[in-house]
């Protein structure tokens, strides 16, 4: 039978009231006339008249070692219970089987709160407006959000001002120095003002990490500050800080920042019907309006926060930083531990490089010579092979084993070819052959080259630069339509002359 509630009590008793028959009282309260009686007599509803059991329903499979254990825990408190399960197992072999460990923890949890060391806790602080921003970076790329059909693997740069918890969101795509730039000062001159501190985590965006054992590393310390960090909060006029190494509570209001923004941009995509847009600036024009509404409750607030900042009266640092790069005699520059393929002509040259936080531009002489997009990470490539393929042509036999060999094939359509190609001219021929279609690629359009390609392939149809050439070329004579020479009637141009002479 299904236990008695406070709920049932209460109505028993206002029925009591109403008219005192404790059949009626009984049937409204839903339960039975003996059980009505009892808490008629008791006056408590059932929560009052629980009394804790003090009783064990089962044997302790632990008493007998308990001091044994109990005294493990007192001379090393860090041990876990399964740790020091498995030690009474070896101790007591045959005693404990290993569905007991549960038990084990129970207990071990319960003597830690009852007997255990002092633990640390998280102390609640008081914001003060104005005082202070929190920035951390986020992942997003669970949001499933694709630009122009791709999924957009991506983070989100989250700005918050503790005291009304205002925040502002900027795309990026790495945790840099760059994207860190982008998102702070996207965020103080939306404000147009700055807070006297800016707080982030140990991220390398804005701190140096200093290896074990180096002048200037103490355990557990925190570390310096980027010189490019420095620069940036010098130039918006706040004083940088950073939280102690593993203390994530201490930048706590961003953090949990974080996981209510994805919250809401993820109820928002729900409701537009579709995670797809035509570029980054239209979903970050998304996001800035989902945040500039998450705002608006914010505002009394916000107002006080603005009233205690400094106002900004500087202009926006460049979303880029530059350096000055040797081109290698492989037509390469090294740029940010990675490797990018330029014009042949500008070997030897230095290059200005302008590292934006997704793309990168090297100008010679002032001039644009190459943009592209910025590779993440370390010793990675990003090899044109219309950068090369003049001296490919000339030097066919270092093909084979040429150290970018794999990013002379463009499209997956380029080394199906080349294999096809190598089955029937096996060796330097081959190399000599895909080479010259390659330098066909890159002097017509390489779209048309892989059309012809993938023709040939599916007709089974034997690969040469004739063969693609014969596919690619213009008909050799246009036809040319006979027109005939429209009349031309003067009273036209009579008549105009008329009405200017009368005018």
């Amino acid at each position: 039978m299904r236990p008695v509630s406070d709920a049932q009590v209460r109505k028993l008793m206002e029925e009591m009231s109403k008219h005192g028959e404790i059949g009626r009282a009984a049937m409204k309260a839903g339960m039975d006339r003996k059980t009505a009686r009892k808490y008629v007599a008791a006056g408590t509803p059932p929560s009052t008249m629980v009394k804790p059991r003090d009783w064990r329903t089962r044997p302790d499979p632990f008493e007998e070692h308990w001091p044994e254990i109990e005294a493990k825990l007192r001379e090393t408190p860090e041990l876990e219970a399964k740790t020091v399960f498995e030690w009474l197992q070896g101790q007591h072999p045959g005693q404990y089987e290993d569905g007991q460990l549960r038990t084990l923890q129970r207990h071990v949890k319960r003597w830690r709160a009852a007997h255990g060391p002092e633990r640390e806790i998280v102390l609640g602080q008081q914001h003060r407006p104005g005082e202070a921003a929190q920035t951390d970076f986020t992942h997003a790329t669970e949001l499933a959000v694709t630009i122009a059909g791709r999924v957009f693997a991506h983070l989100l740069c989250v700005f918050v001002l503790p005291y009304s918890n205002w925040e502002w969101v900027t795309i990026c795509l790495s945790e840099s120095m760059m994207a860190l730039r982008k998102g702070v000062q996207r965020a103080v001159f939306h404000l147009g003002r700055v807070p006297h501190f800016h707080q982030t985590d140990g991220s390398t965006a804005a701190t140096h990490r200093i290896p074990a054992g180096q002048a200037g590393h103490i355990e557990g310390s925190k570390r310096p500050f980027n010189v490019e960090y420095l620069a940036l909060m010098q130039h918006l006029g706040m004083k940088p800080r950073t939280i102690a190494i593993g203390a994530k509570e201490q930048n706590g209001d961003v953090e949990s920042a974080n996981g209510a923004l994805k919250r809401r941009l993820e109820q928002q995509l729900l409701l537009r019907g579709s995670r797809e847009f035509e570029s980054v600036d239209a979903y970050q024009a998304f996001i800035d309006e989902v945040v500039r509404k998450a705002n608006e409750p914010r505002q009394r607030r916000v107002e006080e926060e603005l009233a205690a900042m400094t106002a900004l009266g500087v202009a926006a640092l460049p979303e880029y930083v530059e350096e000055d790069v040797h081109v290698s005699e492989w037509s390469t520059v090294r740029v940010k531990h990675c490797a990018y393929s330029v014009p042949s002509r500008l070997k030897g040259e230095w290059v200005r490089v302008r590292i934006y936080e997704d793309r990168l531009e090297v100008r010679y002489a002032g001039e644009l010579q190459l943009s592209c997009e910025r590779l993440l990470g370390r010793n990675q490539h990003r090899i044109d092979y219309r950068h090369v393929i003049w001296s490919l042509v000339r030097k066919p036999g270092g093909f084979a084993r040429y150290v970018y060999r794999e990013e002379m094939f463009p499209q997956p359509v380029f080394r199906a070819a080349y294999d096809a190609i190598h089955a029937a001219q096996p060796g330097i021929q081959g190399d000599v052959t895909y080479v010259r279609i390659l330098h066909l690629a890159a002097s017509t359009l390489e779209a048309d080259v892989a059309a012809a390609l993938a023709q040939l392939q599916a007709a089974g149809t034997p690969i040469t630069v004739d063969a693609v050439k014969a596919l690619i070329a213009p008909p050799s004579s246009v036809a040319v339509p006979a027109l005939a020479p429209p009349p031309v009637d003067l009273a036209e141009y009579d008549a105009l002359l008329d009405a200017q002479e009368a005018a």
